[in-house]
């Protein structure tokens, strides 16, 4: 049994449709003149990417799983597991995972889903390698990110502003030296309420007065405070860096949730990270949820800019709210830069 795991290759998934701002100021022009450019300037996202309407979420993790695999030399079959992050899921029940099981011919894997929005992906990777280090027979793991919070939406919500579908994968291996290293966690329920669909589960079953009123929809209920991830981020990566017996200036690469540029810049300012070791991707894909981690990963990946030997930290922020936060070490193993 490894002691460790590693990430062996990455995967992404970009639907073709292309929803640009420009598209979204002709929507608003009436009902919000002024929200696009508002809250362009301070996101950095200048576009976003839709996939077909008579697709789900498990489509868009089937295409990334594929490209993983495809990079990694590998078959469905050599598949020990299937982890899948996403807050919007193909059903409430069954888990996503296992259709995508399905879809992906995974007949060999368990799977699972993990529901933390943003967070999902570094807490599904730093759940992996948990149980590649644990479980004899799981060594071979695969971890996809996915979006597409805009079917679940109002079009007429100018929120739609910030749901872009898209898929981020990964396939970690069992190692005998860490690549995925410590990292940590943050939550607080007391802003349970700020963001979400609020009907269609336990507390307000789905019901014609439910969906004729939106809330089967997702809803910005109330603003989340600009300190949650302002705090929370720094604080994140001070756990992980001193977990790890490192110091911020070994950090390679910090890619963290890719919804405001504003927001990267001003924590790598106070963490001492220069915007070069800050990849955002939100200008070319826009916010992708569950998925712009994976994706954001990916992207450094075949650009050159993450190569083995790199330090890369991985930090989420989804609705909650939840964090997670994870150090990854690239190793020699990495296929398909």
């Amino acid at each position: 049994m490894t002691a460790f795991a590693e990430l062996l290759t990455t995967g992404i998934y970009v639907p073709e449709r292309e929803v640009s701002n420009d598209e979204l100021r002709a929507r608003f022009a009436k009902t919000a003149p002024d929200f696009v450019d508002k809250v362009e300037a301070a996101s950095g996202i200048k576009t976003r990417w839709y996939a077909p309407d008579d697709w789900s979420t498990s489509d868009l993790a089937l295409r990334a799983a594929r490209d993983a695999l495809n990079r990694a030399s590998l078959t469905p079959e050599d598949l020990d597991l299937i982890v899948l992050g996403t807050d919007t899921p193909d059903y409430i029940t069954p888990a996503t995972s296992v259709v995508l099981q399905l879809k992906l011919g995974a007949h060999r894997a368990g799977t699972f889903d993990v529901g933390c929005a943003c967070a999902s992906f570094p807490t599904g990777l730093m759940t992996a390698a948990g149980l590649i280090a644990s479980q004899p027979g799981i060594q071979t793991v695969l971890v996809v990110g996915a979006y597409m919070m805009h079917r679940l939406a109002d079009p007429s919500d100018p929120m739609v502003f910030f749901y872009g579908d898209g898929a981020g994968a990964a396939i970690l291996q069992g190692a005998e030296a860490p690549g995925l290293m410590k990292g940590a966690f943050l939550a607080d329920g007391q802003y349970a309420r700020h963001w979400g669909i609020f009907s269609g589960g336990t507390v307000e079953p789905a019901s014609a007065a439910s969906v004729a009123e939106g809330r089967t929809q997702v809803r910005l209920t109330e603003k989340y405070p600009s300190e949650i991830n302002d705090e929370g981020w720094p604080k994140l990566m001070r756990s992980i860096t001193e977990q790890n017996e490192l110091q911020m200036e070994d950090v390679d690469l910090a890619i963290f949730t890719q919804v405001r540029r504003s927001t990267i810049l001003k924590v790598g300012a106070e963490l001492g990270i220069p915007e070069p070791r800050l990849p955002m991707v939100m200008g070319k894909w826009g916010y992708t949820g569950s998925a712009c981690i994976g994706m954001a990963l990916h992207d450094a990946i075949v650009q050159g800019r993450a190569k083995p030997g790199h330090l890369v930290t991985l930090v989420g922020s989804g609705v909650g709210y939840n964090q997670a936060g994870v150090a990854l070490r690239l190793t020699e193993a990495l296929k398909g830069g």
